[in-house]
């Protein structure tokens, strides 16, 4: 099986990395994953549940990241194993192109293989499974990222928001009674003035 495709991320290549290489947002945007724990080094243990067709299975796995670029790309190996249900291996190439400043495209290639009972239901059922988890893990993706970028936006604006102007020191200090003083006068003035014309 393989799968190639691109995502264009709404946050910048540096935010984008960062979260890649986040077990906890892995985690919550992978459907299926009960846990994402680093092992040593680049390997990470991984166990997650899935469903291709009528097998469903938990599969427990590790993951080794290679070819470490920062921000830009890494490969990443993988092998799972789902008891009876049968077995995954793979490889995967991410790579991420900035666009702009607040928007980043994701492009990857993986290639897998499966065997077992996963290998006997046949690859258009293995494909049609391994799209729909592509699909979901990128729109809960994108989501938390536009969460991100949404919430930066937000404490971005809000630092940056107009100083108060200060008071003109050309101007005479007024106390409140002599404020209050001149509001009554005015009042009495307005009120004369509207029964004269009346």
């Amino acid at each position: 099986m393989e799968m190639t495709g691109e995502q264009l991320i709404p946050a910048s290549q540096a935010d984008t990395w960062s979260a890649l290489n986040d077990p906890e947002v892995l985690k919550s945007c992978v459907p299926g994953c009960e846990s994402i724990e680093h092992v040593s080094g680049n390997e990470y243990a991984v166990l997650m549940t899935a469903r291709v067709g009528p097998v469903s299975a938990k599969f427990k796995g590790k993951l080794v990241l290679s070819d470490i670029v920062p921000p830009q790309s890494y490969s990443l190996a993988f092998e799972g194993q789902g008891g009876v249900a049968g077995f995954a291996k793979g490889s995967a190439s991410v790579r991420l192109t900035p666009k702009g400043e607040a928007e980043t495209l994701l492009s990857y290639q993986a290639k897998a293989n499966v065997g077992g009972k996963l290998a006997q239901i046949g690859s258009r059922l293995v494909d049609a499974a391994a799209n729909k988890v592509a699909g979901e893990f990128f729109s809960a993706f994108h989501e938390r990222m536009s969460g991100m970028h949404a919430a930066a936006a937000h404490v971005e604006h809000e630092e940056h928001l107009p100083e108060p102007v200060p008071r003109d020191p050309d101007l005479p200090d007024v106390s409140f009674g002599s404020l209050a003083f001149f509001a009554a006068g005015s009042l009495v003035v307005f009120v004369v003035a509207l029964l004269t014309l009346l």
